[in-house]
């Protein structure tokens, strides 16, 4: 979730934003157990996700800590807490405030919110490659998207607030901005360029008013942006050209904050994974690949508050049929197998192939 600077003027927007009355109670979620919940540290306050095959075979998870400026990787089959990368500052390698991350082969891409910039880094060795995104203003979440051989394009997510307590939305005029565009391409000595290709954004009823997670489908030319505007909070549909479709998830898919997104293909079909961060336990929405049709919802045991997702569809040694990973109460990583999701929520048989 985005968290404007003093931390105390996110409780006051969420405050505001509240709605002055209880939203019909949605249907209950079907029950999945989570497969593990890592130990809890308060200190990194936990956001996004990402998840990286290291050499050796093993699954990386590696998160963005925001309060600690660091990023923590984990093992994602056991979610046994492995090292930490960085420190707070602007120097190659060190970061502030990271949130959004995204991998790209053996490149990872962290998206630093008071640095405003993107840094990008070569795993394993967390490497630093170099930065981009002098644009951005107060930059949050990321997707990458391979548009050609050799280049990426990068869609960051702009979420600049204004007064004294960060919490007004920018005119209309200014909704514009809140998707920013780059392509990307790296020489085979991994030198780093990036160049800027604009900004999108509705400015009228579809505006995207208070953004962070991003995601996209290219075979349906397809963005869902998060918009955690309250209490109308949505996913936001974009072309990939930036002209906003205006249309959105079902009116009250949400009941509090719409929060992480990912796209779960499973064969030509599949399946959008959303976040509704409510407490004590998160509700994880499902809606059809296609024709974003709710399909089911289920939650953990355990998993609540949760921002970040991330789903691995590749088998690793403990998921056999992949994973999704979510943040706990920004303290902890939960994981549950995409096979026992399948299964319990009667979905298409290959997702549990």
């Amino acid at each position: 979730m985005p968290m404007p600077v003093p931390r105390l003027a996110a409780l006051c927007l969420a405050l505001a934003f509240a709605p002055a009355h209880a939203r019909p109670p949605l249907p209950a979620p079907l029950e999945v157990a989570e497969r593990y919940v890592s130990a809890a540290d308060p200190r990194d306050e936990l956001d996004s996700l990402a998840t990286w095959t290291a050499p050796d075979g093993r699954t990386w998870l590696i998160v963005t800590g925001k309060s600690s400026h660091r990023l923590v990787v984990y093992d994602a089959d056991t979610g046994e807490r492995l090292r930490e990368v960085g420190e707070e500052g602007a120097e190659p390698g060190r970061f502030r405030r990271p949130n959004g991350i995204a991998v790209d082969g053996d490149r990872l891409f962290v998206v630093e919110r008071d640095n405003r910039r993107v840094q990008v880094l070569k795993l394993p060795q967390f490497r630093p490659l170099g930065t981009f995104g002098a644009e951005l203003r107060s930059p949050y979440g990321i997707w990458l998207d391979a548009t050609e051989p050799g280049e990426l394009t990068a869609y960051v997510t702009d979420s600049f607030m204004y007064g004294e307590r960060y919490d007004r939305v920018p005119p209309a005029a200014e909704m514009d901005q809140r998707v920013r565009r780059y392509r990307v391409r790296f020489d085979p000595d991994d030198t780093l360029h990036a160049r800027y290709a604009g900004s999108f954004g509705e400015t009228g009823e579809h505006a995207l008013r208070i953004v962070e997670s991003i995601a996209g489908d290219p075979a349906h030319d397809r963005l869902l942006i998060a918009d955690e505007y309250r209490p109308a909070s949505t996913l936001r549909e974009y072309r990939f050209d930036g002209r906003a479709t205006g249309r959105s998830l079902p009116p009250d898919s949400f009941a509090a904050e719409a929060e992480g997104v990912v796209l779960w293909r499973c064969g030509e079909g599949g399946y959008w994974i959303t976040v509704d961060q409510l407490a004590p336990r998160t509700h994880f929405h499902l809606f059809e690949r296609a024709t974003l049709a709710p399909v089911a919802s289920f939650a953990g045991r355990i998993a609540s508050q949760t921002d970040g997702i991330a789903l691995h569809a590749a088998p690793t040694r403990a998921f056999p049929h992949g994973a999704l990973f979510a943040v706990h109460e920004d303290e902890s990583v939960a994981a549950f197998d995409l096979g026992e999701v399948a299964r319990a929520l009667k979905l298409d048989p290959a997702c549990a192939r």
